[in-house]
């Protein structure tokens, strides 16, 4: 070989060995924030009012109604515009006691909902269990397919569930059940799978699958309504808001539609990380408040668009994975703020408005899930960790930690926290002169 070619072989070896360290460093640098403060931001006229007591329990043998018996928390993250807070009164606070524990081996993906005093979860093998809330016993269990990975709905004495897989190359469902007995009512086969967490509303049911539709669906008998296609996956929750849904796609890109009819409002794409050249993921499941959509990416950012139009207002980069679904809340004395984690083991408050960080609080491991407000207190479990950690939601301070906890991490009915573990569910209490 000449020294000319091994010249020229030794320079094009050097190239590839620098293009290949900035490809690197272009994917894991933390991306450059962005703010365009002109994007409308829309104040709310009071904070949410929060209840001082915890309602009583009846004593055994009282002839007196529970107050909570009949309490709902419908769908993934309790409201449908999916802001996961809930305005709990100041004595629901660590210390807590456990009141009992529900056991099992199979992954608890998402948290349950609850209906008709009773707690309803799905397990990953698509095993869907109803838990009297007050004694933590099984009430039914139906096993409805082999995988699945979402938050069943509850609407109109019906729980509606979402599957994966019905088996070996089978692709996935949504069945409705009836919540006190368990029996299937109707079951609507799906050409791809799901793991969409659904919404119910006015006798309709939306969720969307990987074949990127989104379905609106009866909710009495299983008819489609109508369906929306995509340009990638919808694996995410919907939000509802103002008359229409809210997601984003495996395409990068982040969708309004309306709920009456499917009609797209705006659909907007996101640039990503390497090096602009394809966007990530919406893996997250959008929160609405304040005239946005916060919605995070695996791309490493947590993005703010415009409700009404979809423009950006803000990303807020962390050089790692976004699957955190977004809570968003304005607890007393605190500022409108969105709480997310990152894979980069950092939990975040972020200002709503702008994006600007508030506080962060390290926890190593890595943040899959998303987080939930209760009360003044913010909730998130850790899936590198397998532990559950609740902070002041204006301080960021430490007040709650278990090591107990995997993806999404608790929802109440106002007395009690059930937290979710990696395969159990356990019912929390305040401490009496705690």
């Amino acid at each position: 070989m000449t020294r000319r070619k091994k010249l020229l072989l030794g320079a094009g070896v050097v190239l590839a060995v620098l293009v290949a360290a900035g490809a690197v460093f272009a994917l894991t640098r933390p991306p450059q924030d962005v703010s365009n403060p002109d994007v409308a931001f829309e104040e709310e006229p009071t904070v949410t009012p929060v209840p001082e007591e915890i309602p009583e329990e009846p004593e055994k043998g009282s002839k007196k109604k529970d107050p909570l018996r009949n309490f709902v928390w419908g769908t993934y993250g309790y409201s449908k515009d999916k802001r996961k807070y809930f305005p709990a009164s100041q004595k629901l606070r660590p210390p807590f006691w456990r009141v009992w524990s529900y056991t099992g081996s199979i992954l608890l993906e998402f948290p349950p909902v609850m209906a008709e005093g009773k707690l309803f979860i799905l397990r990953n093998n698509a095993a869907l269990h109803a838990i009297n809330k007050k004694t933590g016993k099984a009430v039914w269990k139906r096993k409805l397919g082999v995988l699945a990975a979402a938050s069943p709905a509850y609407g109109n004495g019906r729980v509606f569930v979402p599957i994966l897989s019905r088996g070996k190359g089978k692709p996935g469902a949504i069945y409705a059940l009836d919540a006190k007995t368990g029996k299937i009512l109707w079951k609507r086969l799906l050409p791809s799978r799901s793991e969409s967490s659904p919404i119910f509303d006015n006798d309709r049911i939306y969720l969307g699958s990987e074949n990127g539709t989104v379905y609106s669906i009866r909710a009495g008998d299983g008819q489609v309504r109508w369906k929306f296609q995509a340009a990638g996956a919808v694996k995410s929750g919907l939000a509802l808001a103002d008359g229409k849904l809210y997601f984003g796609d495996y395409a990068g890109r982040v969708y309004a539609i309306r709920q009456a009819t499917g009609r797209q409002v705006w659909s907007t794409g996101t640039r990503g990380g390497a090096f602009g050249l394809r966007a990530g993921n919406f893996y997250s499941t959008p929160a609405v408040a304040y005239g946005r959509v916060y919605v995070g990416n695996t791309d490493g950012r947590m993005y703010s668009f415009s409700s009404a139009n979809g423009k950006l207002a803000w990303t807020k980069g962390t050089g790692s994975y976004v699957y955190s679904s977004p809570a968003v809340a304005n607890v007393p004395g605190g500022k409108p703020t969105v709480y997310f984690g990152s894979y980069d083991g950092n939990f975040y408050a972020v200002d709503a408005r702008t994006g600007k960080v508030r506080w962060t609080y390290r926890d190593g491991g890595k943040i899959s899930g998303g987080a939930t407000v209760i009360g003044d207190i913010v909730y998130f479990s850790n899936y590198g960790k397998k532990t559950t950690t609740g902070l002041g939601a204006r301080t960021g301070r430490k007040v709650f930690h278990m090591g107990r906890g995997a993806f999404n991490p608790v929802i109440t009915d106002g007395r009690t926290i059930y937290l979710t573990g990696y395969s159990s569910l356990y019912a929390l209490r305040p401490k009496k002169g705690g």
